[in-house]
């Protein structure tokens, strides 16, 4: 069997050598070893054929090792432009065009569309719970960072957030608020940011049929994290609430569902946001439907390079139009009158000119170029075998912002332009993939297209990861004069996955469980149960009755956390998935057993906080709430003993008793402590004497 360590290690002489001596055993006429022997200069050509052939089975190329994990299920993620939700600002409504920049430092974030914002503000809010409203303004003012109980310590079915703003959105639109929360557990995550386990709201605005539905998409868990509340207002006829301190407009989140693991504590609130991403667009290709006169508006405008092509009947490519200023030209034209402000538009007009777009779809084109995407926008032609590669001049490119241009010349000379996505498709279609971290493209089928020369008809780069940047920056918006914040942080950010990450995610998906077999594997799987905050988790395998127990503690904010039913139904669900189908399971409830411990003590002179220290140090240790202990663990004599005796103000320990306060789950043996195994030891009563040692 050939083995791979030695195809790594084995040299060409030392190849070389094992030859030339099997030579004896093999032959005996053959007597001459010498180079100058032809037996052996085919003999060194063999052995080099095998040399280059064992370096080639060692040596696997990027390519293979992707199509390797592909068959294991493993592609690499795609690159995505980070997305962040910023504040319209101050002031009333304004118009915002599409691929709008705003400015932090070195990066760039767009607008996708263009969109009207602001004019909506939020001036007051209150929470309603035990029958009174509760003034909670500190939200508004980023100021200061004070806890605002949403619902109290008992939320209840029927309590709610009210929002007062000045004005309300259009019918049909949608806008966006972000909530930062209070994080006090470590909470999983959840696949569907949207599936709230433990708390849910109803949405509505006051209305002059009283409270209207609006649909909303929470992402915050029912305020559980920090995070975006999307919502659509309805049509509707909007009146002003005055069933509070402040009158206004009013959105209220009302709860019809309140199991709560941890209680809401918010921490600030920001409404009517609107989104932008990551991503710098260097070339943008505008359609219009018209075929008579196109009006445009883009920032990319100003640098005035622009490509214009018309499609002249239905379903056929494109011709190229050129732009012009005056009308006494014939040919394929069109007229050409700057505004301001970015904004131009194009007249098409056959009794002019002679040639116009088609009333199709899609009849006009336009291509805007950056002066340094125009300079370079020639790609390459296609030469017609698979496999062709193209270096582009931008890296990091933005791959639902991309196409190319397609110019092909027929037998007439006549020149037709197509469009081209990557990945698409169709009968005679130029297909090609983007490899769009590195810059590059390839060609996968030529198609119609061989002999065509391709240009850039779209791009966008982004900065990938660093896109997701910190709350609270101020952003310049280029043309606007105004300054803007994010009040949450950018996410999603990321290049296309390397292989090298591709690879490491397959070896811990080796390592992490998935069907549970031990033990531990029930522990893990459980610790990490989507959408619940898990403290301890112990499981013990009962052999005899083929079942497992399985002890759960909740991180939540009790002082001895109870689990829930929610929590029951979650791991109960996530178990059922993943155990073996002869082997049953059944969860403990946790059980809390405090430890009382009395002890006298010698300690050393000239310390005066003693007492303190002992107790303290016998809180740390008797606490499995609170440290690596798990359920079950032996809590020895030795161990509280000698951690007294550890610290610097202990002479030495004159007497030490504990025993548990309830003899129910844990038994005292041997001055040892045994827990059940579902119960967690805590600090009872303790006592603690020092006497000051003197000699």
């Amino acid at each position: 069997m050939l083995r791979i360590e030695e195809t790594k290690s084995r040299t060409y002489d030392e190849r070389m050598a094992d030859a030339v001596a099997a030579i004896p055993i093999l032959s005996e006429e053959w007597t001459d070893h010498n180079p100058s022997d032809p037996g052996i200069t085919i003999l060194e050509n063999l052995v080099l054929f095998e040399a280059l052939q064992g370096n080639q089975i060692t040596t696997i190329n990027d390519a293979t090792r992707r199509a390797l994990l592909k068959m294991a299920g493993f592609t690499p993620a795609k690159g995505k432009c980070a997305r962040m939700l910023l504040s319209p600002g101050e002031g009333g409504r304004y118009h915002l065009q599409a691929n709008q920049r705003f400015v932090l430092g070195d990066l760039v974030f767009e607008t996708r569309k263009a969109m009207d914002v602001g004019g909506c503000h939020l001036m007051s809010i209150y929470s309603m719970y035990d029958g009174e409203y509760h003034d909670g303004g500190v939200l508004l003012d980023r100021t200061y960072s004070i806890p605002f109980k949403a619902f109290g310590d008992s939320p209840k079915v029927g309590d709610g957030v009210y929002f007062i703003c000045d004005s309300i959105p259009e019918a049909g639109e949608e806008t966006s608020f972000y909530v930062e929360i209070e994080s006090r557990a470590d909470r999983n995550s959840i696949k569907d940011r949207t599936d709230n386990i433990f708390a849910e709201f109803r949405w509505e605005c006051y209305t002059s049929e009283g409270w209207t539905e609006i649909k909303a998409r929470d992402y915050t868990g029912a305020l559980l994290s920090s995070g975006e509340i999307k919502l659509r207002f309805p049509e509707a006829e909007y009146e002003i609430y005055r069933g509070l301190p402040t009158e206004g407009y009013c959105i209220r989140a009302v709860l019809t569902k309140a199991d709560y693991d941890v209680k809401p504590r918010l921490i600030s609130v920001d409404a009517f946001l609107f989104e932008v991403w990551q991503k710098d667009t260097r070339a943008v290709s505008v359609i219009s439907q018209r075929s008579d006169r196109v009006q445009v508006k883009s920032t990319l405008a100003n640098e005035g390079y622009v490509l214009c092509f018309g499609r002249e009947s239905k379903g056929e490519s494109y011709r190229r139009y050129e732009l012009v200023t005056t009308q006494n030209q014939n040919g394929r034209y069109c007229l050409y009158e700057r505004g301001e402000n970015g904004s131009f538009s194009l007249t098409f007009d056959k009794r002019i000119f002679g040639y116009e777009p088609a009333r199709v779809k899609d009849a006009v084109r336009l291509v805007l170029y950056t002066e340094e995407v125009m300079r370079q926008y020639h790609v390459g032609r296609v030469l017609g075998y698979d496999g062709q590669e193209m270096e582009l001049p931008f890296t990091h490119i933005v791959p639902e912002s991309f196409c190319l241009i397609a110019k092909r010349v027929t037998d007439e000379g006549d020149e037709l332009f197509d469009f081209v996505r990557p990945g698409v498709k169709s009968d005679g279609a130029l297909l090609y993939h983007l490899l769009e971290e590195s810059g590059r493209m390839v060609i996968e089928d030529a198609g119609d297209f061989i002999g065509a020369e391709l240009y850039i008809g779209s791009l966008a780069v982004t900065e990938g990861p660093k896109g997701n940047v910190r709350a609270g920056n101020r952003f310049v918006a280029e043309g606007l004069g105004r300054d803007y914040y994010n009040p949450g942080p950018g996410c999603g950010g990321a290049f296309r996955e390397k292989t090298e990450d591709m690879m490491e995610r397959f070896r811990e998906d080796v390592y992490t469980p998935y069907t549970c077999v031990t033990a531990r594997d029930y522990e893990e799987v459980v610790a990490q149960t989507p959408g619940l905050c898990v403290k301890k988790v112990h499981a013990m395998m009962d052999e005899l009755q083929n079942v497992v127990h399985i002890s759960v503690m909740p991180g939540t904010d009790e002082k001895y956390p109870k689990l829930s039913e929610e929590y029951r139904e979650a791991i109960s669900a996530t178990l059922s998935e993943r155990r073996l189908i002869t082997t049953r399971f059944m969860i403990l409830p946790p059980v809390y057993i405090g430890v009382s411990v009395r002890t006298t003590v010698y300690v050393k002179r000239h310390f005066t906080d003693s007492r303190e220290q002992i107790e303290e140090r016998i809180r740390q240790i008797v606490n499995y709430m609170e440290s690596d202990k798990n359920f079950g663990d032996v809590l020895t004599f030795e161990e509280v003993y000698s951690g007294i005796e550890e610290l610097p103000c202990v002479e030495y320990v004159y007497e030490l008793f504990m025993r548990p306060e309830g003899l129910g789950h844990a038994a005292l043996r041997e001055s040892n402590i045994y827990p059940a195994e579902n119960c967690l030891l805590y600090p009872g009563q303790i006592d603690v004497e020092v006497i000051t040692y003197s000699r």
